[in-house]
């Protein structure tokens, strides 16, 4: 029995523990928000947050998030940076078709939590795990910056 936390909600499945996290998240808590791209941990488009690390959901097994908090873009909205993060991305309208979209807004919400003072270079080292064909690279790390900034005005983070 595979026991953790995803998002705000207690999970447990009696799912192959060697499956991986990616269609473990779709199809037994329904999140498709975990999006699946490449299957082999290159595009970044299934990036979740396990304990507050960025990892990618299609070559983690699912025994690897047993006892884990597993955050996903789904769960963004109920955390304060994620909301920040969200916000910031929609003003600075840095989604085309939104299909790699989670995975940036889940990593992003993770490197400023850990963060929150990162330098560009650091903001563009953990952009560059992410693959994106729409040509939304400089809208994307405008959005960053604003959330960044934003962040740093926020006195209640921990």
């Amino acid at each position: 029995m595979i026991k953790l936390q995803h998002n705000r909600d207690q999970v447990s499945s009696t799912q192959d523990p060697q499956s991986d996290l990616l269609h473990f998240l779709r199809e037994q808590c329904s999140d498709a928000s975990v999006r699946f791209g490449c299957g082999s941990g290159h595009c970044g488009a299934c990036t979740v947050l396990i304990d507050g690390q960025a990892q990618n959901a299609c070559t983690t097994p699912v025994w690897a998030g047993e006892g884990k908090h597993i955050q996903t873009a789904k769960g963004l909205p109920e955390d304060e940076v994620g909301r920040i993060v969200l916000a910031a991305f929609v003003e600075e309208q840095a989604a085309q078709c939104a299909y790699c979209i989670s995975g940036i807004l889940v990593r992003i919400t993770g490197l400023l939590k850990n963060q929150p003072n990162a330098s560009v270079a650091e903001i563009k080292d953990s952009l560059s795990r992410h693959l994106c064909r729409c040509g939304a690279h400089a809208r994307i790390m405008r959005a960053v910056l604003l959330a960044q900034k934003n962040i740093q005005h926020v006195t209640t983070l921990p």
